[in-house]
């Protein structure tokens, strides 16, 4: 899977009608989406897809002909995401339209070809899949505990209840075989997986 981590454009006209793509972090989406209303008032048309992984690893998808034919813009956008295999990204195209009509298999192709115009003119990062483990542990082993966890670069978070630490972890699968063996080895110390 691949990801982004910034907003990347690019403009395609096709027979008089002006295409802009945008292809942005999920995290940015619902503000991009907004402000290109805001900035493209006389554009007819605000196509969108997105792929996205929700707190169970599952990929949601959803998007958005915006007055198109349906079917002719929003799907097609979808299926360009799908075939990078792009994850936690959103893809926005505004039409101007030009006065000539496209016709259905004319707008499949022009919003395919403006999503994969922005993709190839995008950086693409590779993404890792992590899984969230969250431990208890007394604090008073916390230190040698977190010394681990900085050693390995481990990105983590912790919080404090009932004099224990609360520590919510994520960690690729190497990270969690890792992980795992530390945890073994930590014994005879308590820690409770959450």
């Amino acid at each position: 899977m691949q990801t982004i981590d910034q907003i990347f454009q690019t403009q395609i006209d096709i027979k008089k009608s002006t295409f802009l793509s945008f292809l942005c972090p999920f995290k940015d989406f619902k503000f991009l989406i907004e402000t290109l209303k805001k900035e493209h008032p006389k554009a007819v048309h605000f196509v969108y897809a997105y792929r996205v992984l929700n707190d169970f690893n599952q990929i949601v998808e959803d998007k958005s002909d915006d007055g198109e034919p349906k079917g002719t813009s929003g799907m097609p956008t979808l299926n360009v995401l799908r075939g990078y295999d792009l994850i936690n990204v959103a893809l926005i195209t505004v039409r101007y339209f030009g006065g000539i009509k496209l016709g259905t298999g004319g707008l499949v192709r022009a919003y395919s070809d403006a999503a994969n115009a922005v993709i190839n003119n995008s950086s693409l990062l590779s993404f890792e899949l992590k899984k969230n483990i969250t431990i208890a542990i007394d604090l008073k082993n916390l230190n040698r505990f977190e010394h681990f966890l900085k050693t390995y670069s481990f990105n983590f978070t912790k919080d404090f209840k009932d004099c224990k630490a609360i520590l919510h972890i994520k960690l690729n699968e190497k990270e969690e075989q890792e992980f795992e063996i530390f945890c073994k080895n930590f014994a005879p110390f308590e820690i409770e997986k959450l």
